[in-house]
């Protein structure tokens, strides 16, 4: 393939702007506030998690306390009822009047359990209550940090953006200055070799896969025309010659 040596020059402009985009790329993908925004999601999910649980045990010992107040209740009010009876001296029989009296002892101790089993409960309840507060505390501030890390991550995303937009502009104008065949070529080893397709002789040296001509090498391409597109013979680079190249 032939193409004038202005044009294979212009390769070394279009590759600097392709590798500048790629960096640009680069460094969008491995922002730093991706691996923050990350680890605070996985941190996110946890406490989720165990606010869910802590929730459900609050609402169980809600229904507990609920439950066991009750019992209270039902005892105290038999006990009430029992101790009306005793008192209105409607109860006359003796064993009547002892088992009465016994039963209303009975409830007494009864209602006390049963109070230490409110009171135990209550604990309980009040504990999980502390432990919601606390995770949903700790979820908000991870919430606050997550919305910060995301407006700084979009912010430097941004400014990567508007940069790519501004070299994706110059490398069209230089793309459409190099001539079809020599641009095909460039873009098909650009694809098979890293994001490189031209390199500068400099040297003696190429500057794509870094590794110096040899002395046969370097003599064929200064025997070549200068409207030769030249390859490397390591790499098979396009392999661009300037009043740098040391031949």
């Amino acid at each position: 393939m032939n193409a004038a040596p202005a044009d294979q020059v212009r390769l070394l402009d279009l590759q600097a702007l392709d590798t500048r985009l790629g960096q640009l790329a680069h460094r969008k993908e491995s922002l730093p506030e991706h691996a923050e925004l990350t680890g605070l999601a996985k941190d996110a999910t946890g406490l989720r998690d165990l606010l869910v649980a802590a929730r459900t045990e609050e609402g169980d010992t809600a229904r507990e306390q609920t439950k066991a107040e009750q019992d209270v209740d039902q005892v105290r009010t038999r006990a009430t009822r029992d101790q009306q009876r005793l008192d209105s001296g409607a109860v006359t029989s003796p064993k009547d009047l002892e088992n009465l009296q016994r039963e209303i002892a009975s409830l007494a101790k009864r209602q006390g359990d049963l109070e230490d089993v409110v009171l135990e409960i209550m604990e309980r309840r009040e504990s999980a209550q502390s432990r919601v507060a606390e995770l949903t505390e700790r979820l908000g501030s991870v919430e606050t940090r997550v919305a910060e890390v995301t407006e700084r991550r979009d912010a430097a995303a941004s400014e990567i953006d508007a940069e790519t937009a501004t070299v994706a502009k110059e490398r069209a104008v230089v793309a459409g200055s190099v001539p079809d065949s020599l641009l095909a070529l460039y873009e098909k080893l650009r694809a098979q070799r890293g994001g490189v397709g031209a390199a500068r002789l400099y040297q003696r040296r190429c500057e794509g896969c870094q590794l110096e001509l040899n002395i046969t090498e370097a003599n064929e391409v200064k025997a070549a025309k200068p409207d030769a597109v030249v390859r490397c013979e390591n790499c098979g680079r396009i392999l661009v010659r300037t009043s740098e190249s040391g031949l």
